[in-house]
C-alpha cells in the first residue's frame, strides 16, 4: 500500500466520476478516493427528466453501481459517507470518527434543490428531483396516482412537464413569472413552448404567487394570491438549485454564489479544488454539462502537473421539452443589447445582439434549432 495521501474527491456525480476518469488516464499510481454520501451509483444526471416516459425505474438509468466503478478506477469509494470537515491547514477530512488525509482534495458536492417556503410541513406530499435516489423516492411517491402539481416553471419545471405529461400524467403547473423559463428565454419564443406543452395536456398557473399550500386526504391542495384553489395528488418543487458550499464555507474558503475558484479551479486554500455545479469559475456559476466536463479534463492535468486553465467555448443548452426542441446560449458575454426575434408557429428565431451588432446568444424552437451548428461559429467563448 502507497504511503501517498491520496487525491480525494468529494461527491460522485458526473463532476466527481468525469474527474476520476480524466485523472486515471493522466496518473495510474497515485492512490484515489471518493467519498460520496449515497450510493455512488454512476448515471448521467439529465436523464431524470426523461425517464418517467420511458417507463425508467431509478435502478435502469443507473449504469455502474459503487464496486464496479471503484474496480474500473482502481479507487477506494466510500458511500453513504458524510464529511463532517475539511481542515485545511492538515490536509485532512473529519469523516464520522476517523480523519482522512489528503495530497489533494476537490469539492465536486454538486448543488442542492432550493427550498420551496412552507413545503417542508408537506412531508413526501411535494418532492424535488436532484439525484437519483429523489427520482426514485418521486417515482414511489407516485405509485397510484395520476395527477402532478409542478411548482416552477423554469427550465427543469419545463422539462418535468413534458416528461410527466407524456407518461399520462395530469399536470398543472404554478409560477409567479409570467412566461416559461423567464430570464432564460424572450416571451416570444416562450410562446410556443407554453403551446405544446398545453396540447399535451398541461395547464399553467402563471404569474401568481402562492399564499397557502396544505395537506388533504388525497394529496395537497396550492391557493394562489388570487385565490385560485390547485388540488393534485403529488406535488413537486423545481424551482432551481443552489450550489452546494456549506463544507468550503465552514472550512473558511472563499465563497460567492459558488464555491469561488480561479481559472486552474483552485479555491483560496492550497490543495483545494472545487468542480461542477458547486463551483464558481470566475464569476462563472454554469449548471450545464459541458462546463463540468471541460472542468474535469483541465483539473485531471492540474493535478498531475500540468497546471492548465479551463476555456468554454459557447456551449448551448438543449432543454428537454421534445413537445417543442428548444436551444439555448445565453448571451453570457454580452453586459447589454437587445433580442431580435422572426419565426412562425412552433419554429422561433431569437438572437441577441450588442449595439455593434456582435451575436451572443440565441434561442431556437421547433425546425429553428437546426441552425445552431451555423450560430454557434459566430459566438464568442464564455471563458477564453
Amino acid at each position: 500500500m502507497s504511503d501517498v495521501s491520496p487525491l480525494v474527491i468529494l461527491g460522485t456525480g458526473l463532476a466527481g466520476y468525469n474527474l476520476a476518469k480524466e485523472f486515471r488516464k493522466l496518473d495510474t499510481r497515485r492512490p484515489l478516493l471518493l467519498i460520496t454520501a449515497d450510493d455512488g451509483r454512476f448515471y448521467s444526471k439529465p436523464l431524470l427528466s426523461t425517464g418517467f416516459a420511458k417507463g425508467k425505474e431509478a435502478d435502469e438509468l443507473a449504469m455502474q453501481d459503487a464496486a464496479a466503478m471503484a474496480a474500473q478506477l482502481d479507487a477506494e469509494i466510500l458511500v453513504q459517507t458524510r464529511v463532517d470537515a475539511i481542515d485545511p491547514a492538515t490536509r485532512s477530512l473529519r469523516v464520522g470518527d476517523r480523519q482522512v488525509q489528503y495530497s489533494d482534495l476537490v469539492l465536486a458536492t454538486g448543488a442542492l434543490a432550493r427550498r420551496l417556503p412552507g413545503a417542508q410541513s408537506l412531508g413526501e406530499r411535494i418532492l424535488s428531483i436532484n439525484d437519483l435516489t429523489d427520482y426514485a423516492r418521486f417515482r414511489r411517491a407516485l405509485a397510484g396516482k395520476r395527477s402532478v402539481l409542478i411548482v416552477g416553471a423554469g427550465l427543469i419545471g419545463c422539462e418535468f412537464a413534458n416528461d410527466l405529461a407524456a407518461a399520462g400524467y395530469e399536470v398543472q403547473v404554478v409560477a409567479p413569472d409570467r412566461t416559461l423559463m423567464a430570464g432564460l428565454i424572450p416571451s416570444q419564443v416562450a410562446a410556443p413552448i407554453r403551446t405544446a406543452l398545453e396540447s399535451l395536456g398541461v395547464r399553467f398557473h402563471l404569474g401568481k404567487g402562492i399564499e397557502q399550500m396544505t395537506a388533504t386526504d388525497s394529496g395537497v391542495r396550492v391557493t394562489l394570491e388570487d385565490g385560485t384553489r390547485i388540488e393534485a395528488e403529488q406535488a413537486l418543487s423545481a424551482i432551481g438549485l443552489v450550489p452546494n458550499r456549506e463544507l468550503a464555507e465552514a472550512a473558511g474558503l472563499e465563497v460567492a454564489k459558488g464555491i469561488s475558484v480561479d481559472r486552474q479551479l483552485r479555491t483560496s486554500a492550497e490543495h483545494i479544488y472545487a468542480l461542477g455545479d458547486c463551483a464558481e469559475v470566475a464569476s462563472l456559476s454554469l449548471m450545464y454539462v459541458m462546463p463540468l466536463m471541460n472542468g474535469a479534463r483541465a483539473l485531471a492535468k492540474t493535478l498531475t502537473g500540468n497546471p492548465t486553465a479551463v476555456s468554454y467555448s459557447a456551449m448551448p443548452i438543449m432543454v428537454k421539452t421534445p413537445a417543442c426542441p428548444l436551444v439555448v446560449s445565453p448571451p453570457l458575454t454580452a453586459t447589454e443589447g437587445e433580442w431580435s426575434i422572426s419565426g412562425e408557429g412552433s419554429d422561433q428565431r431569437a438572437l441577441f445582439h450588442d449595439s455593434q451588432g456582435n451575436l451572443h446568444g440565441y434561442a431556437l424552437t421547433g425546425a429553428a434549432v437546426m441552425e445552431k451548428l451555423q450560430l454557434n461559429r459566430k459566438l464568442p467563448g464564455w471563458l477564453v
